[in-house]
């Protein structure tokens, strides 16, 4: 942690090698990839979209053996270290992971430890606070999403382990920004099936808060389990309005129109064939 005007910022290492958490990898990074996750992030934090930054980049004397393209082709690779900043990295899979292997307890201790630390609109002595919670992650993801849309920006990741609790972008892996409209942009190589594609980004985002909710389930009681299932219906309609307020936007568009959904569809459609 360092704090700064009061607040609390925890630091990150990438590519520093292996952790608990790398499983069956080096935990090492590659030159490319960092650079490309520095100017990224710092150029979404100044789109104003909700990010992790990069406070320094460190090149690596280490080599490092990567499948670039994953075709089979390995080469070495210069490494490198990146010192990545947000206000916490905690993520869905950090509940997710609790919840499966039944650690309840422990679930509940850290879902409290980070409404209190990061959620200070929610009393920690209300009933509901766990409800509360859901709620703010869902409107608040819904809001990313529809970000990340406005500027083309494709994650190329979006498991639960890669969606902060806190709603900002991070873990810049193989994403990318569209040169054109395409919604079946896809920048990961190695996700044949386009699951990440950009135009599935608000349904994965969708899924990814399901499990969230199913990670929440054994800490709700059956009315707030009712409750989080109807906030839930709710993710779609705020992630069109707010896509359609930023749409609007960008547009120039003022007031309401009921033709506003149609010449935003239009143009979209205008810009595929293009």
């Amino acid at each position: 942690y360092f704090c700064r005007h009061g607040e609390r910022w925890e630091l990150q290492l990438k590519g520093s090698g292996k952790t608990p958490y790398s499983r069956n990898g080096d935990g090492r990074a590659v030159l490319r990839s960092s650079v490309r996750e520095f100017l990224c992030s710092e150029a979404m934090h100044y789109l104003g979209i909700p990010t992790s930054r990069a406070a320094s980049l460190v090149v690596s004397d280490d080599d490092v053996w990567r499948d670039q393209f994953y075709n089979g082709n390995i080469k070495k690779e210069r490494g490198a270290i990146v010192l990545r900043v947000a206000k916490s990295w905690f993520r869905i899979g950090s509940l997710e992971i609790l919840a499966h292997s039944g650690e309840l307890d422990l679930l509940r201790r850290l879902l409290d430890f980070i409404i209190q630390e990061h959620f200070p609109s929610i009393a920690m002595n209300d009933s509901n606070r766990y409800l509360e919670f859901f709620s703010t992650v869902v409107l608040e993801t819904a809001d990313l999403i529809s970000l990340w849309m406005s500027v083309g920006f494709a994650h190329g990741v979006c498991n639960t382990d890669n969606f902060s609790l806190l709603s900002i972008t991070i873990d810049y892996g193989p994403f990318g920004f569209m040169d054109s409209y395409d919604p079946n942009f896809v920048p990961n190589t190695s996700d044949d099936e386009g699951r990440y594609k950009i135009g599935n980004q608000a349904s994965v985002g969708l899924f990814n808060l399901s499990k969230l909710l199913q990670a929440l389930k054994p800490l709700l009681d059956p009315r707030q389990k009712q409750l989080a299932s109807q906030i839930l219906e709710g993710y779609g309609e705020h992630y069109h309005s707010r896509f359609t307020e930023l749409f609007k936007t960008k547009l120039g568009l003022l007031g309401e129109n009921e033709n506003d959904n149609y010449l935003i569809a239009f143009l979209l459609k205008v810009s595929l064939l293009c």
